[in-house]
This record gives C-alpha cells, structure tokens and sequence, in this order.
C-alpha cells in the first residue's frame, strides 16, 4: 500500500516528529507506561495523520526492536526481578536451533496463551509481551490480584528465525521438511510453503486436532483447510497449549499479535486506525468436523474487552477497526484454538517493519500492551461474561485508504 492518505499541516507534522523523538529519547521503558495499575493511563497523543503508508524512502531500521538474544537477556531479567513470579521456561526450538521461550505468570484457573512474532517482519507485540510481563510480576496489589485469578503464558518470539531475518516466513526447505518428516518423501509441496522465499508462513502450519502427525495424502492441502504441523514453531505452540489442556482442562483466551499494513481508516471516516481486531476465523465449524467446544460468542467478548479498554479516558488508542470477517482459516492457531473451545483475538497493529521501520514503535507496541491488559482486567474482575457480543459488529469495520 503506498497511499499517504490526508496529508497534515508542516506544524501539525513537525509536532508529531517531535513527540516521536521525545519518546525515544525517554526509552522503550518510559514510554510503555504500565497501564494495568490504579490510576495510571498512558499519555494522550494523537494518532498522526500521515500514517506512514509506505511512501518514504529509507529509515526503517528495526535496530530498536527486540533481537533473540536480546530477547534471552530480557526474560532472565524478568525472571530475576519479579522473584520467580514469571517463570521462564525453554518450550522448543526453531528449525535453526533459536530457543523458543515460554513466560508463565499467575496461578489462577482462567488461562490466557499469548503468542507474537510468528511473522518475523511483526514485532511490536514482543514489546508488549515484555511489559506486561514486567507489570504482573511486580509486587503491587493489583498484579497480586491478577496472578489469583489467572494463569498468563506468553510466548514472545514464536518464529525466532524469521524474526531474526525480519521476514514473514521462517527458513526451511522442503528438503529440510523432507528430513523432519521421511513419510512426505515424494508428496506435493504443502500449499503455504513457498520455495522462492525457502520458508513457511507458520501462521497456516496449524490444526485442530493436536494429535494429528503429517501424512503424504493430506498434501498440497488448501488456504480452507487445516495445516500439518511441518514446522517446529507450530508443534512447539501445539504442545504448549496441549500442556496447558492437560492441566487445566481448557485454554480460555488465545491471543496472536499481528502486524498489517500501515494505511487503513476507521469505517468511512477520515481518521487512520492503528489497530484491527477479530474473534472470528471459522465460517463454519461443522466443517471441521465434530468441536463441541466451539464458542464463538466468547471470542466476541475477548474482542469487546480489548475494545472497551483502548476507548477509555484520553487513551490516543480509540480508532479500532474490525478486520475483514470474511475468512475462514482453520489452518491458523487462531482458527485452530478457537474449533477447540478458546476464545480468540486477532491483533493487527498498523505498520510491518518494511513499511515504516521502528517508526512510532512506543506507541504502537503501547496499545497492544493496553488492549492485553483489557483481557487481563475483564477475566480478572469477573467482568467477561457480562460483555454483550452483539456490540461486537458496532466496531467499525476496517477500510483502505485511498
């Protein structure tokens, strides 16, 4: 998308750059301001107008983004700060040997799984995972609380190798397919690997039947069926959520964060929305065989609380949009999960790395922090169940900017 959509005034865009370099300058730490405390809110800024949709050339670094090591280093901190109360533990590898890391905080029976970075090139949801870890393994009242009450699994760099070349897919042949799974020997290509690009788009890798093992017939499958579990990414978020089934008989929330284009408005109105959302990626759930569990109301509700909390106060977050509900992808997690009782939310934040780099990076990866915590505080205060899912379709839907 290359639309600059309306541009602003030259006051109006210097005020914007310089709130953007002030918030650098504060660090990522500053700048995530933890919301989920009484009283706190995060600064009022307005989303700029020019959204940053892809027209200018240069400076999209992703320097200031979170590294796997890097990654490491935080979780250990988090670890040691918290005092044990986040638990960080080794759940897989990827196909190149990167850890991928689980972080578990709280106690409670309500469970909440949060994935980010399954497509490497979306990596403001690492961020947010970082800070809402920190804030609910603290030893304030509200966080003691919410650790009653749930159980938070975080997993914060799903496909470390795509992350750490900043691409969508991860980095395995089908010959590096081939060798994990010798029963494939001569079986069409799976249809969401793509061998120009030598990767997976983890984000099809994935089925509801957990048990399932890959089997030559069911190749090249289709974009309206289920996945295969090819990839370690995919069995590795599998067998934590099989885990976490086992222990609790039932994952409550299941949240992946996205990234989408930059340029999208809010309904037909002129303001850009720096955040899509949705419960809904099963057309048709007697299609995927028997999921007694499916529950799609409950998926409106997790939608609702993320919402309702990016609308309170002097929140700058207000311009949510639903994202296309059209779809039906049960070779998703979220499609996957959802057949299998969990309610889900998909988060889209405005802007991949290649189209606007580090570029409003605080805020961004601030919002998602804001909308977890709506979760977090609904499930927490017994609030989820009186969420009416009929408000669900008032969400504005999401529009290109043209």
């Amino acid at each position: 998308m290359t639309d600059s959509g309306t541009l602003a005034t030259a006051d109006a865009r210097s005020a914007v750059k310089r709130q953007l370099r002030l918030l650098i300058a504060l660090g990522a730490a500053l700048a995530l301001t933890i919301t989920l405390l009484p009283g706190l809110q995060p600064a009022a800024e307005a989303f700029p107008i020019e959204s940053h949709c892809g027209t200018e050339t240069g400076n999209t670094s992703v320097e200031g983004f979170i590294s796997h090591d890097q990654l490491g280093r935080d979780l250990e901190r988090i670890e040691r700060s918290s005092q044990g109360r986040v638990e960080v533990e080794e759940a897989g590898r990827s196909f190149n040997d990167r850890e991928i890391w689980t972080a578990t905080v709280g106690h409670g029976d309500q469970v909440m799984l949060v994935q980010s970075d399954i497509h490497g090139n979306e990596k403001h949801g690492t961020i947010a995972l970082l800070n809402l870890l920190s804030t609910l393994g603290n030893n304030s009242k509200r966080s003691a609380e919410i650790r009653e009450k749930i159980t938070l699994v975080a997993v914060p760099m799903m496909n470390p190798d795509g992350s750490e070349l900043d691409q969508r897919r991860n980095d395995m042949s089908w010959e590096d397919t081939v060798s994990l799974h010798p029963q494939l020997e001569g079986a069409p290509r799976a249809w969401y690997h793509n061998a120009r690009l030598n990767g997976f788009d983890v984000n099809r890798d994935f089925n509801p039947d957990l048990d399932y093992t890959p089997q030559a017939e069911d190749l090249p499958g289709t974009s309206a069926g289920v996945g295969f579990y090819l990839t370690p990414a995919a069995q590795t978020v599998r067998d934590v959520y099989a885990g976490l089934e086992d222990e609790f008989g039932n994952v409550d929330v299941f949240v992946d964060l996205h990234n989408q284009a930059p340029c999208y408005r809010e309904g037909d109105n002129d303001h850009y929305s720096p955040l899509s959302i949705s419960g809904r990626f099963i057309s048709d759930p007697d299609d995927h065989g028997d999921w007694p569990e499916f529950d799609e109301d409950d998926s409106l509700r997790a939608n609702l609380a993320v919402y309702d909390a990016l609308q309170q106060g002097n929140s700058p977050f207000g311009k949510v949009t639903l994202y296309p509900q059209n779809i039906n992808l049960p070779g998703t997690a979220l499609g996957s999960f959802s057949l299998r009782g969990s309610a889900v939310v998909l988060f889209e934040t405005s802007g991949q790395t290649q189209h606007i780099g580090q570029k409003r990076m605080g805020m961004l990866a601030k919002q998602v922090e804001t909308g977890l915590g709506g979760i977090v505080d609904a499930l927490t205060d017994g609030t989820f169940d009186d969420l009416d899912p009929e408000r669900y379709d008032d969400i504005p839907p999401r529009r290109w900017a043209n």
